[in-house]
């Protein structure tokens, strides 16, 4: 048993008892393993683990690893997240390679998403980024701005809106942590009310420090990199 076997199987335990905690269901909140600046060798040892969905922070280390991927092992289905900052000369590399965007905050690129997204993929998935704690280090739309960035998302012809995203203040206590990611969750749900035609069902929130309480507050989606992968490795980034 490999250690990012073991890694993946204590961070599945840990989301199935916070769903019980909570009295959710099991298996309504998905494991995204992030694994920007990590070798393909490690990812192939989680997949080959059984995880499926990861998450990648940098447009060209990610869209190698999805040519990679889909060169020399298709087989495994695997589903690739973009979670990174969009810029827009690299959005055509975004919408070629990646089945999900969590990172929408500005019409422009949603309208490039949508142009450049290719007519033989499925729409692209993707979720609009609020920044619930206003910090001007964060990216992310504020809470007026949803409804009419989600207006634009949902007559673009290669785009289909599933939810909101966020990375909220780094804070250690519980009821701090549980208030940002509420605030978050009742965006959604007025989110799904205003376009009941979209399928608005996605909250991606939470990561190692704070997935209970994204998770009591609803999460679908958490964010998990070093506590499956280990410490991460900057200096080949692109």
């Amino acid at each position: 048993m490999t250690s990012i076997q073991q890694n993946i199987e204590q961070i599945t335990s840990q989301i199935e008892g916070a769903q019980q905690k909570c009295g959710r269901g099991r298996d309504t909140v998905q494991l995204l393993a992030v694994s920007k600046t990590k070798p393909v060798e490690a990812i192939l040892e989680a997949a080959q683990a059984g995880q499926v969905r990861f998450g990648e922070n940098y447009v060209q280390e990610g869209t190698d690893k999805v040519a990679y991927f889909s060169q020399h092992h298709p087989e495994l289905g695997l589903e690739w997240h973009f979670i990174g900052p969009i810029q827009s000369n690299k959005s055509r590399h975004v919408a070629e390679n990646f089945a999900w965007v969590h990172t929408v905050d500005r019409a422009k690129i949603a309208k490039r998403l949508s142009e450049q997204r290719p007519q033989d993929l499925q729409p692209l998935q993707v979720l609009i980024q609020v920044n619930t704690s206003g910090e001007l280090s964060k990216s992310g739309i504020n809470e007026n701005e949803i409804f009419e960035l989600a207006e634009l998302i949902s007559t673009l012809p290669n785009l289909t809106l599933r939810g909101l995203m966020s990375i909220p203040a780094n804070v250690s206590d519980y009821a701090s942590q549980l208030a940002a990611f509420t605030q978050l969750a009742e965006l959604k749900e007025k989110l799904a009310e205003r376009f009941p035609e979209q399928n608005i069902d996605t909250l991606s929130m939470g990561m190692s420090g704070d997935m209970q309480a994204a998770i009591e507050a609803g999460s679908t989606m958490v964010r998990i990199g070093t506590a499956i992968f280990g410490a991460r490795d900057y200096t080949n980034k692109a």
